[in-house]
């Protein structure tokens, strides 16, 4: 999947647009509670058990309040709650935004 052309936080939102006119737009909570990264999930060792991670899974009021491209696969969302560590690819932005 290709770059967006642009990306927005627009109040409590995510928005992508890619130069095809196909547009994501999600909201903060949803990204924040839904982040890949091993501090949100856990991480599995070589024997399937997952350690770490956080169940929980309420967050209204967490806002994203920047974001940083990763190359031309991802970006890494920074919340209002101090959470940064996911990197959010545009498969699974696509694929989170078709599940909410």
């Amino acid at each position: 999947m290709d770059a967006p052309e642009k990306i927005e936080v627009v109040g409590d939102f995510l928005a992508l647009c890619w130069n095809d006119g196909k547009e994501l737009i999600i909201d903060s909570p949803t990204l924040r509670a839904n982040s890949p990264s091993a501090e949100q999930t856990g991480e599995t060792d070589i024997f399937g058990k997952i350690s770490g991670g956080t169940k929980l899974q309420e967050y209204a009021g967490v806002a994203v309040r920047n974001f940083e491209r990763v190359g031309n696969y991802a970006v890494r969302l920074i919340f209002s709650d101090g959470h940064a560590s996911g990197i959010y690819s545009w498969e699974y932005l696509a694929n989170l935004e078709s599940n909410t």
